[in-house]
């Protein structure tokens, strides 16, 4: 009796073909995105804009995060994919093998989602040239001079609208919901799409996770998972933190993807927010990165730009600062920013520290602005 002559299709069905043929054709367009920063934008904003907002849409009813869901159920989808692997080897070696390639091939998906959703927000051309700004190093005297004038502004919200609902040991309250925020937040977005196009438009949810609390020993703020188009907001921060984050995330939803670029979208996208308390966030928010680029050159320095904060401004770091003592010595942090700045790295960014370049885009904004 002759052996039966195998087909390929015995160990590998024709959607792991297909999936894996999606990926490879991904690489290559990786690629053409890293020698081509223009295509890499055209594609960011005409291909990648129709894909984020397909995913947020698909997800967007659900109530809680998906992302989070699956992180979660995470070990127990692992070992029901070991089971299953390990009841194919028993049976038959085509099956393993055709359950290990079609493994590959969700891996392959994942990998050709990234890349058509996020990738070319990373390989594209820099925030500096699209807003027309002149980005270099900046020296000690500028950051004082712009965490000055930020200063003032808050001063100004502060005599405008009184003591913003200050409550000692807490910080400041945010005046409306979360969903409130998105809205108001959405609106900011679509009135600067206005004057610059390049950012897409997405009517979609942020997500609060449940995980908010633990996940605060990451030091993570908030997350957008490409995969599933969703912003996620850990809530456990202040409400000045929380409103900057949402609106971070938000940046990532609409294809900035590098985060020095995705902080200063934020601070332009609260500060030309109609509501005085969002506005009071990103200009906070700017404030502490300004200061922290200063205490590390001159605390002399730094001293004199915070003693022009007003008194309110001051507490609300003062509680921050207090509130973030019990995380700030965590060894989930030291992971977590470990796997954070490999990811950003691996996309042509300066990793982690990428953060605190947007203090570089606000100096240079400021600079325009005082021409």
């Amino acid at each position: 009796m002759t052996q039966k002559k195998r087909k390929l299709t015995d160990y590998i069905s024709i959607i792991s073909m297909i999936l894996l043929s999606l990926a490879a054709a991904s690489g290559v367009l990786n690629v053409i995105f890293v020698f081509n920063p223009g295509f890499a934008d055209w594609f960011n904003q005409n291909i990648s804009s129709h894909v984020r907002n397909a995913l947020a849409v698909a997800t967007g009813w659900i109530p809680f995060s998906l992302a989070e869901f699956f992180v979660l159920g995470s070990v127990f989808i692992a070992v029901l994919a070991v089971i299953l692997i390990l009841k194919l080897i028993a049976k038959r070696k085509t099956r393993f093998i055709k359950a290990v390639i079609g493994i590959l091939s969700v891996f392959g998906l994942v990998y050709t989602v990234f890349v058509f959703s996020t990738v070319a927000g990373y390989r594209g051309t820099g925030l500096d040239s699209k807003l027309g700004l002149e980005k270099r190093e900046v020296s000690v005297r500028e950051l004082s001079d712009t965490a000055s004038l930020v200063a003032d502004e808050l001063n100004g919200i502060y005599d405008e609208y009184g003591n913003m609902g200050f409550l000692r040991g807490v910080g400041t309250v945010r005046p409306f919901s979360h969903s409130e925020c998105v809205e108001k937040l959405r609106s900011s977005y679509f009135s600067l799409r206005k004057q610059y196009p390049f950012i897409s438009d997405v009517e979609a949810p942020v997500k609060i996770l449940v995980s908010s609390e633990l996940m605060t020993y990451t030091h993570i703020s908030g997350v957008y998972t490409f995969l599933t188009g969703e912003a996620n907001l850990n809530t456990n921060y202040p409400d000045f933190v929380n409103v900057f984050t949402t609106a971070h995330e938000m940046a990532h939803q609409r294809g900035i993807e590098r985060e020095d670029e995705a902080n200063f979208t934020a601070f332009l996208v609260c500060i030309n927010s109609d509501d005085p308390y969002i506005r009071y966030c990103g200009y906070l928010n700017m404030f502490e990165y300004l200061g922290d680029a200063i205490y590390g050159i001159s605390k002399a320095e730094y001293g004199k730009v915070y003693s022009k904060l007003n008194e309110g401004a001051r507490a609300d770091l003062m509680s921050y600062s207090k509130f973030f003592e019990r995380y700030r010595n965590s060894k989930a942090a030291q992971v977590t920013d470990a796997v954070n700045d490999a990811y950003l790295r691996s996309q042509g960014t300066e990793g982690t520290a990428s953060y605190g370049l947007v203090v570089d885009l606000c100096v240079a904004y400021y600079r325009q602005n005082d021409r």
